[in-house]
């Protein structure tokens, strides 16, 4: 019933985004946050409060990395709070795919087992994941490293670091200066996920979404078309949302997407 009140609520402020019975439907919303996201800030965030028309969406073009080829596949964190190991690690494959390289599938697990700056499943920070990476000289594929889904001992030394950044750095926290640096690459970012638990499709709007930052994903587009709005990538498995994907109205911080922005060349 709780999942029904809850649907029933985001449907009816909802004149673009699809919510329903989802995979996580049964989960409460505190098993949901603790299995699902993950995010913990090592530092203040940028909590942006004020929401802004979208005037200049029309003259904004389109971006889509995962068109462009410059994303891998959309993986899966399961049930374990390491969506920041995922962020992170797709921010790697992204950079070094935009640098020209053949990029195999890398491992969240190595950062999840290994980044003794955060805490596994129980959370982390995609940017403290990212300068961990290029300090061990790059992170290991899937295929020598592969996921399990739960906190384990550091088995790096069994792999060769196969891809790493270069550097590493923050973008500034607005919606034009994120669309700007998105130009050059897929970015990591950092939302509040909760109404995600039921979204089914569609473009989520600012009033249906918090500033409780709890969930680190990778921005791979912007459309202008609908008023414009964010494409975004996240680890939940292609059998969620739009194809693994979410959509987000520009111009209005929603979900709190100009919090903790981060982005990595290589």
């Amino acid at each position: 019933m709780a999942s029904a009140t809850r649907i029933a609520e985001l449907s009816a402020v909802s004149p673009k985004a699809r919510f329903g019975f989802t995979k996580f439907a049964d989960m409460t919303q505190q098993e949901f946050k603790q299995k699902m996201t993950g995010f913990v800030a090592k530092e203040p965030l940028n909590i942006n409060t004020e929401k802004r028309e979208a005037l200049e969406v029309h003259q904004m073009s389109a971006i889509n990395w995962v068109a462009a080829g410059k994303t891998t596949p959309v993986k899966n964190q399961e049930q374990c709070g390491s969506c920041w190991a995922f962020s992170a690690t797709e921010t790697v494959e992204s950079a070094n795919l935009i640098a020209g390289r053949s990029v195999p599938a890398l491992g969240p697990q190595e950062i999840v087992d290994c980044d003794r700056n955060d805490d596994g499943c129980n959370g982390g920070d995609p940017r403290e994941a990212l300068d961990w990476v290029k300090s061990q000289g790059g992170q290991d594929t899937e295929a020598c490293y592969p996921y399990t889904a739960q906190n384990g001992a550091c088995q790096s030394s069994r792999c060769s670091p196969a891809l790493n950044v270069n550097n590493v750095y923050a973008v500034a926290g607005s919606e034009p200066s994120i669309y700007s640096a998105l130009r050059s690459a897929p970015l990591s970012i950092c939302c509040d996920a909760e109404p995600w638990q039921y979204y089914t499709g569609g473009i989520l709007t600012a009033a249906q979404c918090g500033l409780s930052i709890d969930h680190a994903i990778q921005l791979v587009g912007y459309s202008p078309n609908s008023g414009g709005y964010w494409i975004v990538r996240n680890s939940w498995g292609a059998d969620w949302g739009e194809n693994g994907y979410i959509y987000l109205q520009y111009g209005q911080n929603t979900c709190g997407i100009t919090s903790r922005v981060t982005g990595a060349t290589a």
